[in-house]
């Protein structure tokens, strides 16, 4: 069984009472409909073709009492059937969010706007399946009912019901794989295009610093090209399939609906079978279409249950660990990694030590963030607390060192709910004070209680930095890492900065250890020592006024 088919599988398990109820009550519906024209024709012949007015009120009275139960089947399977979708693609949600989201991180090559489909779009298609079910098992309520109805009136005209309809899908099936194909093909091209423009968006103002937005343009032209071609693939592919079923759909109600002329002419059947047979064929379209599209749709939603499987089912980056290092105080020390472009990097951080990290090449410091913020796939030591950090329980790993990265998320909500879900006026007050963020909250007029939009939106590029950095102050780990985390504020609030973060967790018998990766001289003129990196190495090592004085690439990184 594919990994795909198995969530499809899960996805109707776990919704099984639900769906059960819900598909019954849409079959009731359908016999109802299907019902109908055979009520039309019996009315016909046996209350207006003799012209009894009794039977025709009691005819009546029967119709309406059909559409009554028509009505509320609907209406019922329809509400349990809706409830059961959106509980089905909540939980899928939370599943694959849970999984990118995890701790211990996710193995997967896929990128931020792939997760974010698969999360959203792809969640949803899955779920879509509890729709397919019922409309399927209607469809086929639907067309038994009228075929036993046509067999009662002439046997030929129900065969004709019964050999016709499987063949149609027979044939109609053929097309499925090719559909299946092209939609994971179309929704895979739609990922990257969206995870390209995620990162555009979010690396705007880097791109026109240094005059690559033309550049880039044209690379999400490129994708966004590659996405539409899969697009309108998969759109042809579909419009053909749907162009088939409609058709052999159509010619196949409508030799049912001439053949039963032909015999209403001849008089093998009563006019009240004709109309009921001219009305069950024109009925039987809707199930006929359903019932040829149905591989197509479910392809759909197999192929989206194939992307879910890939992030719900893949392996976790660290592996699970026990050992819980006591929490102050807590040190830091790699030794001799090698991890992307680092090549054997010593780093001690001590407690109650503020270390500044100055890299030559970016990629130096943004492999540093990334090996300590997901400590995997490297070779050397890095010990948190006297342990491997690769055997701390995530959990205590993450209270332990936290990475605070230069690109930090904020969120839909409030000002508060950004920096602390659960702490003290009076800690929040100094966090917000050390990252000078208190302006930030001063200048809305809701204070903490000020929206903030998705991504921060609506705050400015320093507004986020700042409240980011007092979101994470506010955490006290003993161990904290920053990058570049004023590089959108002035001078004088960088000078303020320093100067708080310093206050805040290197005051006397603090023993917090925190390490700053930038050339900022206000912040590296707040340090203990400074530890400058060249080609994957430390190069140099010292206080940020005797590097300045002395070493010459160290003026060149940072005194420009």
């Amino acid at each position: 069984m594919s990994p795909g088919s198995r969530i499809l599988r899960r996805t109707i398990g776990r919704n099984g009472r639900r769906l059960s109820a819900g598909t019954a009550l849409i079959g009731v519906f359908q016999a109802c409909e299907a019902a109908i024209p055979v009520l039309v024709g019996v009315i016909v012949d046996r209350a207006v073709t003799p012209g009894d007015g009794t039977a025709l009120a009691l005819w009546i009275g029967a119709l309406g009492l059909v559409f009554a139960v028509l009505t509320s089947a609907y209406r019922l399977g329809s509400r349990l059937l809706v409830a059961a979708i959106a509980e089905e693609a909540h939980l899928l949600r939370v599943e694959v969010a849970a999984k990118i989201l995890h701790p211990r991180g996710v193995r997967t090559d896929l990128r931020a706007g792939d997760l974010l489909t698969v999360s959203t779009t792809d969640a949803d298609n899955t779920s879509y399946l509890l729709d397919y079910v019922p409309r399927i098992a209607g469809a086929v309520v639907a067309t038994a009912v009228s075929a036993v109805t046509l067999l009662l009136i002439s046997v030929p005209l129900g065969l004709a019901v019964l050999v016709a309809t499987p063949v149609v899908l027979i044939v109609l099936q053929v097309g499925s794989p090719r559909i299946t194909k092209r939609v994971a093909d179309q929704q895979e091209q739609a990922g990257r295009a969206t995870s390209l423009a995620v990162d555009l968006v979010s690396g705007l103002r880097s791109l026109r610093g240094i005059g690559a937005q033309e550049a880039a343009a044209d690379r999400y032209r490129a994708v966004s090209r590659r996405s539409l071609a899969a697009t309108l693939r998969a759109a042809r592919t579909q419009g053909g399939y749907l162009a088939a079923s409609t058709t052999l759909s159509t010619l196949l109600a409508c030799g049912i609906a001439i053949l039963a002329g032909w015999f209403a002419l001849t008089g093998r059947i009563t006019v009240g079978q004709f109309i009921t047979v001219i009305g069950s064929a024109q009925f039987l379209v809707e199930p006929f279409g359903l019932l040829a599209v149905v591989p197509g749709l479910i392809a759909g939603a197999r192929a989206s249950a194939d992307r879910v499987a890939q992030v719900a089912d893949a392996g976790l980056l660290l592996p699970e660990g026990a050992a819980a290092p006591a929490d102050r105080p807590c040190e830091l020390h790699l030794s001799g990694v090698r991890h992307g472009p680092l090549a054997g990097l010593d780093l001690h951080v001590r407690p109650g030590e503020f270390v500044g990290v100055v890299a030559r090449r970016p990629a130096d410091a943004e492999a540093l963030v990334k090996l300590l913020a997901v400590p995997a796939g490297y070779e050397g030591t890095v010990l948190l607390g006297g342990v491997p950090i690769d055997e701390i329980d995530r959990d205590q790993a993450r209270r332990l060192l936290l990475v605070e990265p230069h690109h930090a998320d904020l969120f839909t909500g409030t000002l508060a709910a950004n920096v602390a879900v659960h702490a003290d006026g009076g800690a929040l007050t100094e966090a917000l004070a050390a990252a000078a963020a208190d302006e930030v909250v001063a200048t809305h007029p809701g204070g903490l209680d000020a929206p903030v939009s998705e991504r921060g939106a609506s705050l400015s590029g320093g507004q986020r930095q700042r409240v980011a950095l007092a979101r994470a102050l506010l955490a006290r780990p003993p161990v904290l890492v920053l990058h570049d985390p004023t590089t959108a504020v002035d001078a004088v609030t960088e000078h303020a900065i320093a100067q708080g973060i310093r206050a805040l967790r290197h005051g006397p018998g603090s023993g917090f250890g925190t390490v700053v990766i930038t050339s900022s001289p206000a912040l590296l003129a707040a340090t203990d020592r400074v530890v400058v990196l060249g080609d994957g190495v430390v190069t140099a090592e010292g206080a940020h006024v005797d590097l300045g004085a002395c070493d010459d690439l160290y003026r060149r990184l940072v005194l420009r």
